[in-house]
């Protein structure tokens, strides 16, 4: 009987990735669906990004969506609030995305959560990430000890958010922070923080994402942006943004309009 060796529950490709200096397309998620996720990898984009600051997704199904990810092959990264970090890399997420960061030291304590400790005698960030072997991330023990916390340090993400002016002020020392691995700019907060509402093409709001993604390149850390089409992107990675996400439901609320304009159009012969 041939014997085939069980894959790892957690996909460690994105802290290469992050550094590979080609520019990655992700999606945010907000729907409870492990379909969707599916959809997505399907669809080609590198990373999904599952929205559990905004979407209604408990914490049961963000694993089946962890799962549906890591079984059609795409890198899944959650977007959370601080207290839910330890619980989702043990489910399995290939990284974590952390709304509203504002300072270099929030920016650490948060990199701190997402690392074990290290081993007495090794220099590096020093994590605080409590160890248990019984999750999903460690395959329930079958991947547990220190493989599974070499792995973990190196090949898991932390990517804080910046969403306002103190945060664009602080971008580049963000960026600079041990364990970061990426930023990414929240245009439409970063917009409501700036007092225009959700006018994010404002010139004063895109000064200001400009200004935050190069202080990111400019610290050697892989810049990221919300861009809704094509556009938008080119924009943004003329001043160094490399890590792009639309949205999963504004993709699918325009394919469905253009349909039901479409099938309006048929009736109408």
């Amino acid at each position: 009987m041939t014997v085939v060796a069980p894959s790892h529950p957690v996909d460690t490709r994105l802290p290469a990735l992050l550094r590979s200096g080609r520019p990655l397309q992700g999606i945010f998620n907000s729907i409870p669906s492990p379909a969707l996720v599916e959809m997505c990898a399907y669809a080609g984009f590198d990373f999904v990004v599952i929205d559990n600051e905004h979407g209604s997704a408990d914490l049961q199904t963000t694993e089946h969506m962890l799962r549906a990810a890591r079984a059609a092959g795409i890198a899944p990264v959650v977007r959370c609030f601080e207290h839910d970090i330890p619980r989702l890399l043990d489910m399995g997420a290939s990284g974590v995305q952390v709304p509203m960061v504002e300072t270099p030291e929030q920016a650490a304590r948060l990199a701190a959560r997402v690392r074990y400790p290290l081993p007495a005698g090794r220099e590096g960030l020093r994590g605080l990430r409590g160890s248990a072997f019984s999750g999903r991330a460690a395959g329930y023990g079958f991947f547990g000890g220190t493989a599974h916390t070499s792995l973990s340090n190196e090949g898991l993400v932390f990517i804080p958010m910046v969403e306002t002016l103190a945060g664009v002020r602080h971008a580049g020392a963000i960026a600079a922070v041990p364990g970061v691995d990426a930023v990414f700019v929240g245009p439409n907060d970063l917009a409501h923080s700036m007092g225009f509402e959700n006018r994010w093409q404002e010139p004063a709001v895109q000064r200001a994402i400009e200004e935050a993604v190069r202080a990111v390149a400019a610290a050697g850390k892989c810049p990221g942006v919300l861009a809704l089409d094509a556009e938008e992107q080119r924009r943004y990675a003329g001043w160094g943004a490399r890590y792009f996400a639309s949205v999963c439901t504004s993709v699918i609320v325009r394919a469905l309009r253009e349909a039901a304009g479409a099938a309006a159009a048929r009736l109408a012969y």
